[in-house]
């Protein structure tokens, strides 16, 4: 009996040492299942998807940020060549004030020595008299008649000597407000030429920046950076035709006669050519350059920056621009194209780029002016 219940109990432990064991063995491989399981479950089971370019579409958050980045530095460089512009018109007008004032003072100066030559006769004359008056001569007339006229013409002498002494404190008194402008004028002048000194600085420190920022990009990133810009600007003006003002130009000709036609013949001519900050011509341009010159060639002359464009010209209503108009860009006024109808304008858009048409509604428009 011993025995036997010896083997039964054996068994039963040995049953139980295998159930153990079994549930063992199972706790470790659902466990290790578990671990196994965790990184699939949450996984994306189909491969990075390329772009049209081949790069990986998981890069295209880094690309935004860039973008982004590049387009500011971009907008800051753009705002500082509008800078840079009204220094440098400032500059000449400065410079042509100057110009003037000394051709003033040179009259004045020339004006000045007559009247010196005209006080020297008068001194000598008294001398040869002996130094006697006019007046103090009469009394030693020897006849009436002779002091009767002395008389008028010794008054006439009076009168003609007191107009002389007011030319001279007159002219003195010209000089001087001539020297007080001449150093306001040259502190202007001063001013002017660091302010453009200044904005040249930032705009090469943007463009440098930019510059850099790009270079670090593989030349696919940069082809699709490019592409980026691109159907962002499709979408912008696709937005823009939604609305009331877009809609309306959509499809409507250029309508352009006279001034306007030939300032948009002027423009379109351009295309191609590239974008330089501060260039005006004939081989390279800026945005208001490129403008410029277009009125120019026009038979009209308009201020040089786009923010003066803006401040200076004719406004008009969005839906009711036509071929030849500028349209302004950005809060600031920082940028300007030409519209040539159908919704479509024609600028130079940035360093890197050249003149081209677009879409008017390819950047936020702050408004319309019209040069005709």
């Amino acid at each position: 009996m011993r025995r036997s219940g010896g083997i039964d109990g054996g068994a039963a432990t040995g049953r139980r040492r295998l159930a153990v064991a079994t549930a063992l063995v199972s706790a470790l491989i659902s466990a290790g299942a578990v671990v196994l399981a965790a990184p699939v479950a949450h996984a994306d089971p189909r491969p990075p998807q390329p772009s049209a370019t081949g790069t990986p579409a998981a890069s295209s958050p880094r690309l935004e940020e860039v973008h982004k980045e590049v387009e500011a530095l971009y907008r800051r460089a753009e705002a500082a060549t509008d800078a840079y512009n009204a220094a440098g018109e400032q500059l000449r007008l400065q410079e042509k004030s100057v110009a003037d004032l000394n051709r003033q003072v040179d009259a004045a100066r020339q004006r000045m020595e007559r009247l010196r030559k005209e006080t020297g006769a008068l001194a000598r004359a008294q001398y040869r008299s002996g130094g006697l008056t006019p007046q103090t001569q009469l009394f030693f007339s020897a006849s009436p008649d002779t002091f009767l006229n002395g008389v008028a013409l010794a008054r006439k002498g009076e009168q003609a000597t007191r107009g002389l002494l007011a030319q001279v404190e007159a002219v003195r008194a010209e000089l001087e407000g001539y020297a007080k402008a001449a150093d306001e004028r040259r502190r202007a002048l001063e001013g002017e030429r660091a302010k453009k000194e200044a904005a040249k600085k930032e705009v090469e420190a943007r463009l440098e920046e930019a510059k850099k920022l790009e270079s670090r990009l593989e030349e696919k990133e940069r082809e699709r950076l490019r592409q980026l810009e691109e159907e962002r600007a499709r979408q912008a003006q696709a937005k823009w035709l939604g609305t009331d003002a877009g809609r309306g130009l959509a499809g409507r000709g250029s309508a352009a006669t006279g001034d306007g036609k030939r300032a948009v013949d002027f423009a379109t001519a351009q295309i191609g050519k590239n974008y330089v900050w501060g260039a005006e011509g004939p081989d390279t341009y800026d945005c208001s350059g490129l403008t410029l010159k277009a009125w120019a060639a026009a038979g009209r002359a308009i201020p040089r920056t786009s923010q003066e464009q803006w401040r200076q010209l004719p406004k008009v209503d969005v839906k009711d621009m036509r071929a030849g108009d500028l349209v302004i860009y950005f809060g600031d006024a920082s940028h300007v194209g030409m519209y040539v109808g159908d919704g479509t304008i024609v600028h130079a858009p940035r360093p890197g780029r050249q003149v081209t048409l677009a879409g008017a509604g390819t950047m936020p428009i702050l408004g319309v002016v019209r040069p005709g």
